[in-house]
């Protein structure tokens, strides 16, 4: 079980993927004129008929055919079934990680505001530089997640269908507006063709969720880092009975942190591995490239649901230490104002900081509001 699992708990497992595929058979076959409902009815699918034939669409479709006597799948092809449920669990991925991103964008607007002009050291290459405040810290956190959320709010609009039969012709299907009205039924986008090979799609959405773990990341890191004990600037909120050690009794590690920091980690090399199956997508069917691309897909839409959630509570309830960074900078105000040829108070050297919070404050707002 991985640390965090649960806050996705249902969004894509099998049962998840099973009731999504379904979602998308019903779909289609109120396309060819049946008005079939299935209520709550999920079969439990076969492992070794889903390896027998590569992926679970047969046998849900033979399940499903045992169940009704209306027409269903006729026309489609497995990977329009199995693409297209992948992008009903995607859209609900990101509705997830888009209300995160609000509580984590709205916590960080806060301390952005409330810290505006709290002085602390700058750091670059690990060392000092020069005075900022604590407020432009929080805000350039706060630019990753609007321009995260901005961009995630893009992608759902744009989440496709697949809709092509045997090879990407809808050989079986008269109807040339039969895929637009499947796709309104399923709430997605048609984008004029199918994808079978071409995966931008799926590249896309793996892109924006890569940015929100990359931003997300900065974040876990600075806490890590400012929250260290030698440093200790700020610190995870109190939760009883989190960050506790197996051996040492003292501790209370920065836990939320830390899992979020790992999400950032291994979030790029899912989305690489989204990339590399995206360029071996040959023929009219991928022969393989396809397969690879589901469980990076899954991994990374949970990696981003969970690490969203925790990263909302860890901003919540972040402590900080304003006197400690006001102590620090004062201290070490020789070498913070170097480049100003010296001096002794940090606070006079801010340059446009705080003007930069205002505009990332308000340019939050105004996105929160829209």
């Amino acid at each position: 079980m991985l640390p965090g699992s649960h806050r996705a708990s249902g969004l894509f497992d099998d049962d998840a993927l099973v009731r999504a595929m379904l979602d998308v058979e019903v779909a289609w076959a109120r396309v060819l004129g049946s008005s079939l409902s299935l209520g709550d009815w999920v079969p439990s699918l076969d492992p070794v008929e889903v390896e027998a034939a590569g992926n679970p669409v047969l046998p849900l479709v033979s399940a499903l055919r045992a169940k009704v006597s209306d027409p269903v799948h006729t026309g489609l092809t497995s990977q329009d079934v199995l693409d297209s449920a992948f992008m009903l669990l995607a859209r609900n991925a990101v509705a997830r990680v888009s209300a995160d991103l609000t509580r984590v964008g709205t916590a960080l607007a806060a301390l952005a505001a409330e810290h505006r002009s709290s002085v602390m050291a700058g750091r670059t290459l690990t060392q000092f530089a020069v005075p900022i405040t604590f407020g432009l810290k929080a805000a350039r956190w706060l630019v990753a997640v609007l321009d995260s959320s901005e961009e995630l709010a893009t992608v759902a609009r744009g989440l496709p269908v697949q809709c092509g039969g045997a090879a990407g012709t809808l050989s079986r299907v008269a109807d040339p507006g039969a895929a637009a009205a499947f796709a309104a039924h399923l709430g997605l986008a048609w984008p004029g063709m199918p994808w079978h090979t071409y995966r931008a799609p799926v590249t896309r959405l793996g892109d924006a969720l890569v940015r929100v773990c990359d931003g997300l990341g900065v974040l876990a890191a600075d806490v890590l880092t400012l929250g260290r004990p030698e440093i200790g600037e700020v610190r995870e909120g109190f939760v009883a009975g989190r960050g506790g050690s197996s051996t040492m009794p003292q501790k209370r590690n920065p836990v939320l942190s830390v899992l979020v920091n790992s999400a950032a980690l291994q979030a790029p090399g899912l989305g690489a591995q989204l990339h590399l199956c995206a360029a071996r997508a040959v023929d009219e069917r991928p022969d393989g490239a396809w397969h690879a691309e589901w469980p990076a897909l899954r991994a990374l839409l949970e990696l981003a649901v969970v690490a969203s959630s925790q990263a909302a509570e860890l901003v919540e309830g972040l402590e900080v230490h304003a006197d400690v960074m006001a102590r620090r900078a004062s201290e070490a105000a020789g070498e913070l104002l170097a480049e100003r040829g010296g001096g002794t108070d940090p606070a006079a050297y801010l340059g446009s900081a705080e003007a930069f919070v205002d505009d990332v404050v308000k340019r939050w707002h105004a996105w929160n509001s829209a």
